[in-house]
Parts: structure tokens; sequence; C-alpha cells
């Protein structure tokens, strides 16, 4: 048997630190907000032969009037570009300058260029205005504190008949701090990934948040049921009753947890580049998600019920 509660402090230390982390990185770095809360256009665009360089792109639009621009490799064949919100005629004049470029860079003949053409795909184009990307912004927190509340008063009422040796709100709070924790260490990773890797954070990440809050306190009450179930029946104090309970459900979660990374990671590793982002906030957070509800959220009942005592 694994004696898990009995390191709690440990846990617990290495818990505060990357929470702690991660509260200084946002603070620091904050977030890299795409154009979903920002506001702004975004053009996706995939090239058959050679590739332009992004100065070369940069230089062929220089002269429209987009606001900041920046343009970044998308994959191997695929460019990325971010810049203001713009009309339907300014973004076809970009996408002409882009194909223009391409035909001047390849030294076609007249019959050539007509063909080559045809090398330049659009694969999307989102254009989000700076009110819609406020609104976004504001209605995503909402979402994550409904949730969170919901939560909170769901365990409560599913746990109102455990009242000894703690009661069965305390239950609910526990799970709260877990899901907080969770979250906060899932966004803390993106403030790196965006600061050095121009990761950017979207509605995708908002969704991917609130999957992990529904994934992370499924596993959570997975553990809560079991200590519900064994306090009536056992014979050992609360602190053994909850790490025997912990070592009967161990297996279970880490197995699921494992079957839906493989999933999760092959998306992120083989998967089209606007989902890649998506699944790797759910990765990060199943994986946080499954670590919380063994070494943190039992613990923290034991805790709680000796700072009573």
């Amino acid at each position: 048997m694994y004696k898990i509660i009995y390191n709690k402090k440990i846990w617990l230390s290495a818990s505060g630190a990357m929470v702690g982390l991660s509260i200084i990185l946002l603070i620091i770095f904050g977030l890299n907000f795409g154009i979903d809360f920002t506001g702004g256009s975004l053009l996706e665009v995939r090239f058959i032969g050679d590739t332009p360089t992004t100065e070369d792109v940069k230089n062929a639009v220089s002269d429209i009037e987009i606001g900041s621009l920046t343009v970044q490799e998308g994959g191997e064949d695929n460019m990325i570009l971010r810049f203001q919100d713009i009309s339907e005629e300014k973004h076809q004049e970009v996408l002409k300058r882009i194909s223009d470029l391409r035909l001047t860079n390849d030294n076609l003949g007249r019959a050539d260029q007509d063909t080559q053409k045809s090398t330049i795909e659009e694969l999307r184009f989102d254009s989000v205005g700076p009110s819609i990307g406020e609104e976004l912004k504001t209605k995503s927190l909402y979402a994550i504190v409904f949730v969170l509340v919901a939560i909170v008063l769901y365990i409560a009422w599913a746990f109102r008949k455990v009242s000894k040796p703690i009661v069965s709100w305390k239950y609910g709070v526990v799970a709260l701090i877990t899901l907080f924790h969770d979250v906060l260490i899932t966004v803390g990773v993106f403030v790196i990934l965006g600061k050095f890797f121009g990761v950017e954070v979207n509605t995708p990440f908002m969704v991917a948040i609130l999957t992990v809050l529904g994934y992370s306190v499924n596993d959570t009450i997975v553990i809560f049921d079991r200590i519900r179930e064994n306090l009536p029946k056992s014979d050992e104090d609360f602190e053994n009753t909850i790490n025997i309970s912990v070592n009967q459900t161990i297996t279970r979660s880490v197995n699921t947890s494992l079957t839906t990374l493989v999933v999760l990671l092959s998306i992120v590793f083989f998967g089209g580049a606007t989902i890649q982002s998506f699944a790797l906030a759910l990765a990060i957070g199943v994986f946080i998600g499954t670590y919380s509800s063994i070494f943190l959220a039992s613990p923290l009942l034991v805790v709680w019920e000796k700072m009573k005592k």
C-alpha cells in the first residue's frame, strides 16, 4: 500500500510551489491573448511548392493599412498572418499580394503564372472586433466562475449525509481549492508557452479549461465517494481510512488518465495547428487534475480535520 497521505507535506509543498510560480509568471508576463480576446484578423495560407520567407510576406503587404502585422510559420508549408480587423476588400488585397509574391519569386512565364496561382490556398480567415473580444473574455471568466460555484454546491449536496469527522460542505471547498490549483498551473504553463513560443490563448483554450474542470472534479469525486463508503465501516482513524481509499482508487484514476493522455498527445503531435493548443491545454489539465485528485484533495481533508482538533 502506498503511503500517500503520510507524505502529505511533500505533495502540498510541491503544489504550493507550482501554484506560486504560476501566479508570479502570470503577473510578470501575462497570457498571450489571441484575436478572440484582443480583436483583429487572422489569416492562414498554405503554399504548395517553394514557400517564401516570413520577411518576404511582410514586405509584400507592408504598404497595405492593416495595422500591426505579425507573420509566423504555421507548419511546413503554412503561414499565419495576424493584423487588425479589416474589411473584405483589404482581405482580398492581402491574398493577392501574397499570390503575386509567389509568382514573382518563382520567375515563371505568363502561361505558367496562371497555373501557379492555384498553389496558394487560404485555409482560414477569422476577424473579430475589439468590443467582441472583450465580451468574449468577460463571458469566459463568468463561465468559469459559474462552473466552480456549481461544482461546490453539487458536492456539498451529494455528500450531505456525511457529517463525521468533516461536514459535507468542506468536501466542496477542498474540491474548489483543487480546481483552482489545476487551472492556475495550466495557465502558468501557457504563460511560458506564450512568452517563449508564441502560443496564443483563444476561445478553444477557455473551452479546454472548462473541460479540465469537469474532468478533474470527476477524478476527485471518485476518491471522495470511496472515502464516504469506507468511513462508516472502517476501524481505522480518519487519516488511515483516507489513505486506504486513495489506494483503492489510484489505479483506476491513473489508467483512465493515461488512456486519455495518449489520445490528446496524438492530437498535439499529429493534429492540425488549429486544434493543437486546445489538445495541449487538455493534456496538461488532465495530467495536473489526476495529480491533484490523488496527492492534493485527500491530504487537504486530513489537514483540515487535524486543524479542527
